[in-house]
């Protein structure tokens, strides 16, 4: 992708962009791209074949963007993201500290519950569907506490290698068809009812999600603090998102084939992934279905990994900035005292010992509509502060947004918001009172 901000050249000591440094991308990819996600692919797969093919590119597009601005900001300013949130006004920190709060304590339940899936699938005889989550959420916060990005890093590069092999393999399994694929990529929407809102919702929902925010994070924890590793970043986010592409398209070519063809319905959510590996297990064999199910797994524990430590980074990020006053920046970050903080810990521990109880008794009412309230609501909030920081004189002249910028964050922040209206009016408030 172009430079967005439409500048020629870097400012400073630019480092060569090279493939060896690539890694906070394809940590932000492997934590935005949930089973959920996969599902939601492989129904559009299932419900219109090849035709939304375009929608799923368009998306890996807007969230280049998304995220492009996001690292640009630590990278420019060196201060960090939620720092210039504060800048906007006290707003901004009760909106983060009441997601942060009601987000992680459910999302904590549903990635658990998401990574055991799998392996009660793999190893039925074991334990309870519940003990597998519990035993998924220790593992991430013990994994998370004791290791700083570095392994953090390596471990999720490993993990994405397995979700690659066994997407890829099986939509070269299912045998695609090329022609109808390529036809795909018209911008042509389906001749059903809410196709609009079906659309966006594919556009906006694979890999879109509070970690493209925790990606600024993830580039200084590597140790990238300044202008000079712009070029490197960009390299980085744009792996990312082809990565996510990947994965998307490798999924509704499964959809599309296995699914629609044969008009076979799937349930939404992670446990659409359990029915599509049985049907693999019938048309290919129990071999494949396992191996399909290891993908499985990869996908929704590097989730939960993901956001245990690019979640908890942002949070403690939040809490220094509230206790000291000042600015936080780039270089706390890269230099692990973020990871050493009771912040840190404390958040991991919020994510992973309260949701238990959610494990055991089922989801509050409640609670499950202010957290669908609120994760819908946070991606509009991302793109529409990332435009309002990214054109005034809190960045750098040279690296405010361009024409192009400003172009993919406005539909970044139309799309989201329009998402979250439909979210919102679909919640049932009259049953929530």
């Amino acid at each position: 992708m172009a430079d967005l901000t439409g500048n020629l050249s870097d400012t400073g000591t630019t480092r060569k962009s090279s493939w060896r440094h690539i890694g906070p991308g394809i940590v932000v990819a492997a934590t935005g791209v949930g089973a959920g996600d996969l599902v939601a692919t492989l129904i559009a797969g299932a419900n219109f074949g090849y035709t939304l093919l375009w929608a799923a590119v368009i998306g890996c597009l807007v969230k280049i963007s998304l995220a492009e601005a996001a690292g640009r900001w630590h990278l420019s300013t060196g201060r960090t993201l939620f720092d210039g949130w504060a800048s906007l006004g006290p707003w901004t920190t009760w909106f983060f500290a009441v997601y942060a709060v009601i987000w992680g304590f459910v999302y904590g339940a549903a990635a658990m519950s998401s990574s055991a899936l799998p392996l009660q699938a793999l190893f039925p005889d074991v334990m309870d569907l519940e003990w597998w989550g519990v035993a998924c959420g220790v593992a991430g916060l013990v994994f998370v506490w004791f290791n700083k990005y570095a392994v953090f890093e390596k471990v999720m590069t490993v993990l994405v290698g397995v979700m690659f092999v066994v997407t890829v393999y099986l939509a070269i399994r299912v045998a695609p068809n090329l022609g109808d694929a390529f036809a795909g990529l018209l911008p042509v929407l389906p001749d059903e009812k809410d196709s609009v809102l079906n659309t966006l919702g594919l556009i906006g929902g694979v890999g879109g999600t509070i970690t493209l925010a925790a990606y600024g994070y993830w580039v200084n924890a590597k140790g990238w603090t300044d202008t000079g590793w712009m070029k490197v970043m960009r390299l980085d986010n744009r792996v990312a998102y082809a990565t996510t592409g990947i994965f998307v398209i490798a999924m509704l070519f499964v959809g599309a084939e296995m699914l629609h063809s044969a008009e076979v319905a799937i349930a939404s959510g992670d446990k659409g992934l359990i029915q599509l590996g049985d049907i693999l297990a019938d048309e290919y064999g129990s071999a494949t279905a396992k191996f399909f199910l290891i993908g499985f797994f990869a996908t929704s524990f590097t989730s939960l990994i993901g956001v245990w430590h690019g979640v908890s980074l942002m949070f403690a990020d939040f809490v220094a900035r509230r206790r000291g006053g000042t600015e936080t920046r780039g270089e706390d970050v890269a230099s692990g005292r973020r990871e050493r903080s009771w912040a840190f810990r404390g958040y991991l521990l919020w994510l992973t010992f309260p949701p238990i109880v959610l494990l055991f008794q089922g989801q509050p009412f409640r609670l499950v509509i202010l957290y669908g309230v609120l994760g819908a609501a946070f991606m509009p909030f991302l793109a529409l502060t990332l435009i309002w920081l990214l054109n005034s004189a809190r960045t750098p002249r040279e690296w405010r947004n361009g024409a192009l910028s400003n172009g993919m964050l406005a539909v970044a922040g139309l799309l989201f918001l329009v998402l979250c209206v439909k979210q919102i009016w679909d919640q049932p408030w009259a049953e929530f009172f």
